[in-house]
C-alpha cells in the first residue's frame, strides 16, 4: 500500500500541489501537516504516517524536504523505515527504495550526509584550534575579569571577607569565584 506525506510550514500555503501529486502516484492514505516546519521535532501527521506504514509499504512524499529537517534526519528516517520493511519514494527527486537503483541513489545521498557531517566537525575543530593559537577564549564568555580576579584575591589574601562574600560582592556564584581562581587564567601573570 502506497502511504503519502504531505506538509506545508506556513498557514497561508497549500496543500493542493502536494496532495494532488500524491493522489496521481496512488497513494491511498495521505497523511498531512499544515502549518509545520521541517525543523519542528512534533509533527503529528508525519508520526501518523509512520505508525500506518507496516512492511511491505511504501512512503511516498512530493519532495524529499517534506519528510527531513535536514540531510542526516532523512537518513535516519529512511533507514528507520527500510529496518521496518517500508519502502521510500519521493516523486520529484524520482528516488524509489524499492528498487536497486532507488537504493544505491539513497546510499550515495547517506554517504555525501556523513562526508558533510565529518568535513564540518574538521572545519570547526581547525578553527577552533586556529582561535586558541591566537590567544582566544572558546567557549562560555569569562563571568569575571582580570581586575575582579586581582581584587577578589587582595580581599581574600586580607582576611577581611569570606568567599562567598566576595562572590556575592562580584555577583556570581561561589564556585564560579572558585574556579576562577584556580582556573589557567588565573595562573597567568602570577
Amino acid at each position: 500500500m502506497d502511504i503519502g506525506y504531505a506538509r506545508v510550514s506556513t498557514e497561508e500555503q497549500n496543500l493542493d500541489l502536494q496532495r494532488q501529486a500524491l493522489e496521481a502516484a496512488g497513494c491511498k492514505y495521505i497523511y498531512e501537516d499544515h502549518g509545520v516546519s521541517g525543523a519542528a521535532i512534533e509533527r503529528p501527521g508525519l508520526a501518523d504516517a509512520l505508525a500506518a506504514a507496516h512492511a511491505g509499504d511504501v512512503l511516498t512524499v512530493w519532495k524529499l524536504d517534506r519528510l527531513g529537517r535536514s540531510l542526516p534526519h532523512l537518513v535516519e528516517t529512511i533507514n528507520g523505515l527500510r529496518q521496518a520493511g517500508v519502502g521510500f519514494r519521493s516523486l520529484q527527486e524520482q528516488i524509489d527504495t524499492t528498487s536497486a537503483g532507488g537504493r544505491f541513489y539513497f546510499h550515495m545521498l547517506a554517504a555525501l550526509a556523513e562526508f558533510e557531517r565529518e568535513l564540518i566537525s574538521e572545519r570547526t575543530k581547525a578553527g577552533m584550534a586556529a582561535a586558541k593559537r591566537r590567544g582566544k577564549h572558546i567557549g562560555r564568555p569569562r563571568k569575571l575579569t582580570a581586575q575582579q580576579l586581582d581584587h577578589a584575591r587582595e580581599l581574600i589574601k586580607e582576611g577581611k571577607e569570606t568567599r562567598a562574600s566576595i562572590a556575592a560582592l562580584l555577583n556570581v556564584d561561589v564556585t564560579t569565584l572558585r574556579r576562577a581562581l584556580c582556573g589557567p587564567r588565573s595562573m597567568e601573570g602570577m
